[in-house]
């Protein structure tokens, strides 16, 4: 289980350590940076897949996605006699991301290239460090796996550095181009974990959502991204022997109502029963609403379970009436595997914290910047980055 999650110049998020749990909840108002804390985590899951470079493409570039701010707020700023200026950089600029958990540790430092060097992607980040270490907190003694610049060193059986230093690009991860189990099995082992993690963003239900066609289906113990999948999701659930749960998660959103999933011509559907009505309803006719919290039940109720759950905003045009029954179902899907909410729906964070154990982090914005409301400097996570 993750404890820690650090993330630094990401946007609004300059300098963050967050404390994390088996369920965390993270909420905030508009603008108080709930969305860049997602997108940081989906870096750090795109980094196993050596994606992260092309994700911060799709953000404009490393410099459209770095702190806009001063590398200090002087104290005359902060007291309101002195309007916010710049000031001399003394530190190296670079997005840092990491997390910690009870087994292992990771954190990457992505920097802009060297000038000069003749290039026509001259926006592309570099990878300047990289760590990977034993226990929640790194130290010289545990890491375990060590790369700055294109310079990989790994430990050896020993517990001493192994003689061999292994090259890879600089745009590259080590996570996903250096995993050799000879060399550094935790890497592997660490790498195979991230990149079971799982995220969730506002599924489309509009009526030419991929949820509301029909589909050939195949066995589907984890729900895609888009819910294209949703009937072969949910038969896949039903088939692994969970039909009562999902019975129940149904019955108690719409009660009365039951879910079954039909087939003709090999093209799976959804076919929902509701209390009063002379025939089921399929996919396309289903509310907005109805139809994301079918989607929310296949997505948490996986046969399959991931190391990390990420939701964001899993509120979104549900009906207040339905998030108790979310809530129930989010804190089932908890007991299976770590999970990280991000919601600003109060009725949600009530019910959640009435049938669960929540941790939960309220963000706020102060002279731009992210922070977690009430946390001094003694209360963060213990946490050091890398020196380049």
């Amino acid at each position: 289980m993750l404890t820690t999650l650090a993330v630094g110049n990401y946007r609004s998020l300059r300098d963050l350590v967050l404390p994390l749990s088996g369920l965390t909840v993270v909420t905030g108002p508009n603008g108080s940076g709930k969305s860049s804390l997602y997108r940081a985590l989906r870096l750090l899951a795109d980094a196993s897949r050596n994606g992260a470079v092309a994700a911060l493409a799709r953000e404009g570039g490393l410099p459209s996605t770095l702190w806009a701010g001063p590398e200090t707020v002087g104290r005359a700023v902060r007291e309101g006699r002195s309007p916010v200026q710049g000031t001399v950089r003394t530190k190296a600029v670079g997005l840092r991301l990491g997390f910690a958990g009870d087994e292992f540790g990771y954190a990457l430092d992505l920097g802009l290239p060297v000038p000069g060097r003749k290039t026509m992607f001259n926006l592309d980040p570099e990878f300047k460090r990289e760590a990977v270490w034993s226990g929640p907190v790194l130290r010289p003694s545990a890491l375990l796996a060590d790369r700055a610049g294109p310079s990989v060193r790994t430990r050896v059986s020993s517990g001493a550095w192994g003689e061999d230093r292994f090259k890879i690009r600089l745009t590259d991860s080590m996570l996903s181009e250096f995993a050799d189990p000879r060399a550094c099995p935790e890497l592997l082992v660490l790498r195979e974990r991230i990149r079971s993690w799982r995220f969730y963003d506002h599924f489309r239900t509009d009526a030419a959502a991929p949820a509301r066609q029909s589909r050939i289906g195949t066995r589907t113990p984890v729900l895609s991204h888009d819910g294209a999948d949703l009937a072969a999701a949910l038969q896949t659930i039903i088939e692994v022997g969970h039909a009562s749960e999902l019975a129940a998660v149904v019955d108690a959103a719409f009660p009365g109502s039951t879910l079954e999933v039909a087939t003709q011509d090999s093209l799976l559907s959804v076919r929902f029963h509701q209390h009063g009505l002379l025939r089921p309803l399929s996919a396309a006719e289903l509310s907005d609403g109805t139809l994301r919290f079918l989607l929310w039940v296949a997505a948490l109720l996986t046969p399959r379970p991931p190391e990390l759950l990420v939701l964001n905003e899993p509120e979104t045009s549900l009906h207040p009436d339905l998030l108790p029954a979310l809530a129930a179902l989010i804190a089932t899907a908890a007991k299976e595997t770590q999970l990280v909410v991000v919601s600003h729906a109060q009725p949600l964070i009530r019910a959640l914290a009435e049938i669960a154990e929540v941790g939960t982090l309220e963000l706020e914005k102060e002279y731009g910047e992210t922070k977690l409301a009430g946390q001094g400097r003694l209360d963060r996570p213990s946490w050091h980055w890398p020196s380049r």
